[in-house]
């Protein structure tokens, strides 16, 4: 079977859904992946997948642009006849699905999260709303990966209840993934952000809030890993960084040893599908405090596995981190065992493997 992956990022694709792409080849069919070629290209083609360059800008509103991209795919599916077609995140789960659907070619789309520009809500939201039913009005079966993001399409009839299946996100390589044991006990207290740097991160209610503890409390440090997605953060990270408050290091090919070395993983996110990096603190063994929303909340127990903050709420996430401090050493080890037992019970990528494959 040929199988074509429309996707807006390799290395989303590379470290989310690899496992999924060397058993589908595994099992004998031929991949293509239309993705922009970046970063992660090369990793992607010495497993098997044929990768057919796409330019994709994900955050642009350009209706010329999304044309054009439609065009791409529609011409794509001319040329490769695909078997079937694996869509993610919003544009290609949009124009791919209108592409497969004038194609008459059957696809299985994955609502990774409901993004920025439904999340916002207004004349934007109202679009993608609208774009979103007509892109997934063909779809053999959608995945979501909370069912907060689901309930919401069923509730607006974005998609039929008969059509939607859940998964546990991209699930996490606990293989890869390892149990780590806890820091050593010390006067310190690492805390440890991983992701794109950005309004809906939390990475503003996350520096005003660590900016007040570390002033209460100086033995309390920041690690902060990720692209500069929004350069209004570039300021704000450098003055933080300056004041002795945080570090910053960048994007990282490996993040595991920031996971190995934190104490606690926090990220203060707005909306997620499934928070990946939440999942591979809590396999690494480590507590985590995260928001109460879709996406977050179902990655962790409350006051068992992390703690829970409110969602752009400085001051809640504040409120979380403090009484982080004041857990003794031996609640946090447990709160970290506890966060590897609950993603191996939950959340493995071989569950999503075997979704995939039942499908098929």
């Amino acid at each position: 079977m040929k199988i074509l992956i429309l996707a807006n990022s390799d290395s989303g694709l590379y470290h989310f859904r690899k496992e999924l792409l060397e058993a589908l080849i595994a099992a004998g069919h031929e991949v293509l992946a239309a993705v922009p070629k970046r970063r992660f290209a090369q990793q992607l083609q010495e497993i098997g997948v044929t990768l057919l360059e796409t330019t994709i800008n994900r955050r642009s509103v350009n209706p010329l642009g999304d044309f054009r991209l439609y065009w791409y795919y529609r011409q794509l599916l001319g040329k490769h006849h695909p078997d079937i077609v694996f869509t993610y995140t919003i544009k290609p789960n949009v124009y791919g699905g209108i592409a497969c659907q004038q194609k008459h070619i059957p696809y299985l789309a994955n609502v990774t999260g409901l993004g920025t520009s439904i999340e916002n809500g207004g004349l934007l939201s109202k679009i993608s709303q609208f774009l979103y039913k007509k892109g997934l009005k063909g779809a053999k079966c959608v995945f979501f990966q909370n069912a907060g993001n689901r309930q919401f399409f069923l509730d607006r009839g974005i998609v039929n209840e008969d059509r939607v299946k859940l998964l546990p996100g991209s699930g996490v390589n606990l293989d890869r993934f390892t149990f780590e044991e806890y820091p050593a006990e010390g006067d310190e207290i690492r805390f440890l952000f991983i992701g794109r740097l950005m309004r809906d991160k939390g990475i503003g209610e996350l520096l005003q809030a660590f900016d007040t503890l570390h002033k209460e409390n100086p033995k309390v440090s920041l690690d902060i890993v990720g692209s500069m997605e929004e350069s209004m953060w570039d300021e704000p990270i450098q003055k933080a960084i300056a004041s002795g408050v945080v570090r910053y290091h960048g994007l990282q090919k490996d993040v595991r040893p920031f996971y190995k070395n934190c104490h606690c993983f926090v990220l203060p996110s707005y909306h997620e599908g499934m928070a990946n990096v939440l999942l591979e603190a809590s396999a690494t063994g480590r507590p985590v405090i995260s928001t109460d929303v879709p996406g977050c909340r179902e990655t962790y127990e409350e006051n068992v596995t992390g703690l829970a903050c409110k969602a752009r709420d400085a001051d809640s996430l504040l409120q979380a981190m403090v009484k982080f401090t004041k857990l003794d050493y031996a609640r946090r080890i447990e709160m970290g065992m506890k966060a590897r037992q609950r993603v191996e019970q939950q959340f493995s990528r071989k569950i999503v493997i075997q979704k995939y494959l039942e499908m098929l």
